[in-house]
Order: structure tokens, then sequence, then C-alpha cells
């Protein structure tokens, strides 16, 4: 199983909304809540550098912002994290039943990190057992590489995985490196097309109901 993280496994998306306002009210450039959403499952490089270009940013570099953006992120995650409904519960009943999982996330690794040390506390199990970020990749979703990645350092084949995303970039990554995409919408609106399975909720969903996801 390869999760993505924010909009996903944690509701984090508000706390990039508010780190961003924050970093563009100390300049000149209008950032708007659309223009949040529009960057939902970026890399963060590529994210930072719409941002720059926007709020006409000059006199830090792209990987300052992403530190900063990060710092703020995690000041909230570290006051409390928000689990997305179900998501917890089904990863720790996947944990339970011997599913090996994996964190696949265009955040930086120090928060991924964060996310799985808080699972860990919160059930007191190993879920996740590798993560890829942002920062372990070069080619930042929606590129495939992250979840090709994943997959092969749990020593599987993309199609025995089930990706979940919340995001168009998210799961154009996870349908492009040939998983099991299963898209869950928070934020931003997840299209059909043939082929893409999207459920409203992972709020009583088991770990027997991914089994569709195969058949």
């Amino acid at each position: 199983m390869l999760w993505d993280l924010d909009g996903t496994l944690v509701d984090s998306e508000g706390y990039w909304g508010l780190a961003e306002r924050s970093l563009s009210a100390r300049y000149p450039g209008e950032w708007t809540h659309e223009d949040g959403l529009s960057l939902t499952g970026l890399s963060l490089p590529v994210s930072c550098g719409i941002m720059r270009d926007k709020m006409g940013i000059e006199d830090i570099t792209v990987d300052e912002m992403i530190q900063e953006l990060t710092d703020g992120v995690l000041f909230h995650l570290n006051q409390q994290v928000h689990w997305r409904p179900g998501a917890l519960e089904l990863a720790t009943a996947l944990h339970k039943a011997g599913v090996r999982q994996a964190i696949v996330t265009m955040s930086i690794r120090r928060m991924a990190i964060a996310v799985r040390d808080a699972a860990h506390q919160a059930t007191g199990l190993e879920i996740f057992e590798v993560v890829v970020a942002g920062d372990d990749v070069i080619e930042g979703k929606p590129h495939p590489e992250a979840y090709l990645k994943a997959a092969a350092t749990l020593g599987l084949e993309p199609s025995d995985c089930v990706a979940i995303e919340d995001s168009v970039n998210g799961i154009t990554s996870a349908e492009a490196a040939g998983t099991r995409a299963l898209g869950v919408p928070n934020v931003v609106h997840l299209p059909e097309k043939p082929g893409r399975t999207i459920w409203p909720t992972l709020e009583g969903v088991a770990p027997h109901n991914l089994n569709a996801l195969f058949e």
C-alpha cells in the first residue's frame, strides 16, 4: 500500500494554506486560496517556483521557501495531527494483516518522518516501513518516479500496489507508475475517466474492500 501524505493520510492542506499566506503577506504579489489549490500534488520546488513568481519574491531562494513553509506546517502538525477519515484505521488494519506500506509524498522527508512517527505514537505500530519524499526524487508528481521508487524499495511490482491519492497530479503519478490507483478527493475535484477508481471516503473501508481494485 502506497499512501500520499497531504490531504490523503493527514488533513494538512489547510496548514499549507496558512504557511503560504504567512509568506505572501511579506511580498507585493497577490496570492489567493485558488492559487494554493492549483499547487495541490505538485513537488515543492515547482510549487515554490510558481509562488516566487506570483508573490514577487526576490530575497530568498526556493530552498529557503521550502524550509520556511515546511516549518510552518510542522508547527501545526506538532500540535495535533488530523488524520483523514478512515485513513489511519485502514493503515492500521492493513499492517495487522501483514501488508507492507509506504508514504509517497512531495513534502520533504522531515515532514514525512514526523507523520510516520505520529502514526507510531498513535497506534504503537511501525506501520510505514518506507518513506519516499520530494527530496528523495528528481522528478516530482505527476511524474511516476516517486511511486516507482516506493514500489521498488518494497521489492514489489507497481501493479501489485494500491496507491491512494487526493489530487489530480498525485493520481496521475500513481497511474503512470502502473499502480492500482485509488482517488479519494479532498480539497480539489478528481475528474472521472475510464479505468480510474474514485471513492468518496476511506471511512469504513476495510482491507478486503481493496480487492476490488485488482478485479
